[in-house]
């Protein structure tokens, strides 16, 4: 969730360490926050990758500010061992990901990502493909049900999916505020500081940019691209994202990793076991990291906000 003032800063600059000549992968550039920080840190180069091109006007500031040692990348980050390697980089010394939507796409009614602001019912982070709009008119209420359920958490998906097919018959669905209204009527109004519509917008969101395949696959990326000694360092600010990351980390320092019940069906296959090999990374004990209070009383986002990081060995 990179934003104009990025959660856990101080913690991942703390775990990441960067040093002099290093090369860092900033895999979900945003607004830049986590670059500039590295950038600051040491004398060292920065990748930063987002498949959003509006972020480009935040890149050239940075081009401008650390000439030669600033690179911006246009793609999403589970690509980013072939998106390197057209620069001629191998191996990086550390990768953070900043995971989620940021503050940014929900500031901008346009892109159809808020329910707090009316705008087209769209979720694209990279602009291409199908958008929200096109999976609410068409998808099946089984569909929509698992949708909600399986990427939102939402207990009452099997409602709302039928109030949206309903809906949906006697008007198209193409207005975030149309939709959020739909889930409001279903659930009743807000309750406590979460508006009714945050978990089903979550869902469709998430599906809409394929973002835990693109996890899945970003994981296995960062693997093969640190160095020996690297480090990797991923925010998550969904539960399921961060079973994902504790799945992975977890095998991949030779725990045994479990599958839920809660997870998506196509994340089953996700990396659980080490096939014999012997571990390539250890955790740092705490094994992850979350907002302060001081944190939270600034940016009230941070509340879900979980860290976790991860060491290559020396000897890999």
């Amino acid at each position: 969730m990179s934003a104009h003032n990025p959660v856990l800063l101080n913690e991942m600059i703390d775990w990441l360490a960067p040093k002099d000549n290093g090369v860092y992968v900033d895999g979900t550039f945003g607004a830049g926050g986590y670059s500039r920080a590295i950038l600051n840190a040491a004398d060292c180069r920065v990748f930063a990758i987002d498949r959003d091109p509006s972020t480009k006007v935040f890149a050239e500031k940075l081009e401008a500010e650390f000439p030669g040692r600033f690179v911006w990348l246009l793609g999403n980050f589970s690509d980013m061992c072939s998106l390197l390697e057209l620069h001629g980089v191998e191996a990086v010394d550390g990768i953070v990901l900043d995971l989620g939507v940021s503050s940014m796409q929900l500031d901008q009614a346009e892109r159809g990502f808020s329910f707090k602001n009316d705008g087209p019912l769209d979720m694209r982070m990279a602009g291409d493909g199908s958008n929200a709009a096109d999976v609410i008119n068409n998808a099946s209420e089984e569909e929509l049900a698992d949708i909600f359920h399986y990427y939102g958490e939402e207990k009452a998906a099997r409602k709302i999916a039928a109030a949206v097919v309903k809906a949906r018959s006697e008007a198209p669905i193409m207005r975030t505020k149309q939709l959020a209204d739909i889930i409001r009527g279903v659930l009743g109004g807000q309750h406590g500081k979460t508006d009714p519509a945050t978990r089903s917008f979550q869902g469709l969101r998430i599906y809409v940019n394929r973002e835990f395949e693109s996890l899945e696959t970003g994981l296995k990326a960062a693997e093969d691209l640190l160095a020996p000694g690297g480090r990797l360092v991923v925010v998550s600010f969904h539960s399921l994202e961060d079973r994902i990351v504790k799945r992975f980390t977890h095998s991949r320092c030779g725990k045994i990793g479990e599958s839920s019940r809660h997870t998506p069906q196509q994340l089953m296959a996700s990396h659980t076991s080490m096939g014999g090999e012997a571990p390539r990374f250890f955790l740092p004990k705490p094994e992850k990291r979350t907002a302060h209070d001081a944190e939270l009383d600034m940016n009230p986002r941070a509340r879900s906000a979980v860290m976790r990081m991860m060491m290559a060995s020396e000897k890999v």
